[in-house]
């Protein structure tokens, strides 16, 4: 009986353990700071080669292709509305 109580003891406290390193990862990965930090990796990672820490202008100028275009065509939209 004693043995059993004390493998039931150590199987809670290895469990609180576990929950507790959880709460920790979760708490961790909220963390706006964090969230904020993967998001410009994830950016950066998207503008610039993560190798050679060159930019990548293919993506750059996809980019503003369409900043531009969508300029364009609020402009041309605002112009045949008047």
């Amino acid at each position: 009986m004693s043995d059993e109580l004390a493998k039931l003891e150590r199987e809670i406290e290895q469990t609180r353990e576990r929950l507790a390193g959880t709460i920790d990862q979760l708490l961790y990965r909220s963390s706006p700071k964090t969230i904020a930090t993967r998001e410009v990796a994830a950016v950066k990672g998207h503008y610039v080669d993560a190798e050679t820490g060159e930019p990548r202008t293919d993506n750059i100028l996809k980019t503003v292709s369409v900043v531009v275009g969508t300029v364009v065509l609020i402009v041309v939209l605002r112009r045949v509305t008047r």
